[in-house]
């Protein structure tokens, strides 16, 4: 007689306009953790069991996806990478009383009211992007702009940019793609001297037609181009843009050295990917992890698992994950992951060089 598996369900963008690269590697990540939880024996012998469904970065298919899985008796929710989608999930998980560990969504308000059942794996966004604002200060960058594009998670962004380097004699400028073409933005920052330029935009429409076009501008030679969300971090970054994708500083949530574990996760993720894993696959690895110390210690019931957040401490790929209540933060919180500001050196396009850390 076959064991009734525990079903656990996935969501990750695996279709457009999703970003479809970063849903790959976070779904081998969760994937992977699986496979070596039912390695071991699976939890208290029963295998656990990945529903995948894909979010196409799409919020209302992400709610019909939890309402479908919910119905298919899964004990909890893992997964997802778009904020704005991630934000739908929580709120529709936290409705049905339906755990969700979301492992790569940064948004800091997951869900309008605090709430026991989502937690996170992935660092809040004020926390990263504070970061990322102190690495642009300290390399001299006082004139900075952002190209953005209408959306809840670059509003965010821009917010928080705004509240630390204003007050810090420095200013951002916003610039909407809405209404701008690239050859409109290179004339723009030439006009107000700025010398960064964010690119909080999606990828890859519009953000690499705009770093071809700075790229390509002399009047822009000294301008540095940063992508915080991450985007330079991701092969099809290189593919698409070669040499002109290099120096590009981005966040990305890694230590400076994996420990033991992640070590050897990095090296089975790499071949499953066929590449070198991002951060996004160690996160979805992190979240199995977690999710099945919890159902080992606490059961399949979902009650006990959101009772549980508090009482979780793992190795994970990158350090010890622990949650907790975190002012501002709506969700229960790894506080914190590790965090870099690296980019890819023009010398080796295929070489992270760190330029920060916290």
């Amino acid at each position: 007689m076959n064991t009734p598996s525990i079903r656990i369900g996935a969501l990750a963008p695996l279709s457009r306009p999703g970003w479809v690269e970063a849903g790959q590697h976070l779904l081998a990540g969760l994937e992977l953790a699986v496979s070596d939880v039912n390695g071991a024996g699976g939890v208290a012998g029963r295998p656990i069991e990945l529903l995948v469904r894909d979010t196409a970065a799409d919020p209302q298919k992400a709610t019909a996806a939890v309402d479908e899985l919910a119905g298919l008796g899964v004990a909890a929710l893992a997964g997802e990478y778009h904020s704005v989608v991630a934000r739908a999930v929580a709120a529709r998980a936290d409705a049905l009383h339906l755990p969700f560990l979301c492992s790569s969504a940064v948004l800091d308000t997951l869900t309008e009211q605090p709430t026991d059942w989502v937690a996170r794996i992935a660092p809040a966004q004020s926390r990263g992007w504070r970061l990322y604002a102190d690495f642009l200060l300290g390399a001299g960058h006082q004139r900075i702009a952002a190209a953005t594009v209408p959306s809840v998670y670059w509003a965010s962004g821009t917010r928080i940019l705004q509240d630390y380097i204003t007050p810090r004699g420095g200013s951002v400028v916003e610039f909407d793609m809405n209404s701008l073409t690239p050859a409109a933005l290179c004339d723009e920052l030439v006009d107000k001297g700025a010398t960064a330029l964010l690119l909080l935009v999606g990828h890859p429409e519009p953000a690499v037609p705009i770093v071809r076009c700075v790229r390509s501008d002399q009047r822009l030679a000294g301008l540095m181009i940063g992508a915080p969300a991450g985007p330079p971090e991701l092969p099809e970054w290189l593919a698409l843009l070669g040499e002109e994708g290099t120096a590009i500083p981005f966040l990305r949530y890694l230590p400076e050295q994996l420990p033991p574990l992640g070590k050897r996760v990095e090296a089975a993720l790499r071949k499953r990917l066929a590449q070198a894993p991002s951060f996004v696959a160690f996160e979805g690895y992190d979240t199995i992890a977690v999710l099945a110390d919890l159902l080992r210690s606490h059961g399949t019931d979902g009650a006990r698992i959101a009772e549980a957040w508090s009482r979780v401490l793992i190795e994970g790929t990158r350090g010890p994950i622990r949650f907790s209540r975190t002012p501002g933060i709506s969700v229960w919180q790894w506080a914190w992951p590790p965090i870099q500001v690296v980019d890819r050196d023009p010398a080796a396009p295929e070489r992270f060089r760190v330029l920060h850390v916290g």
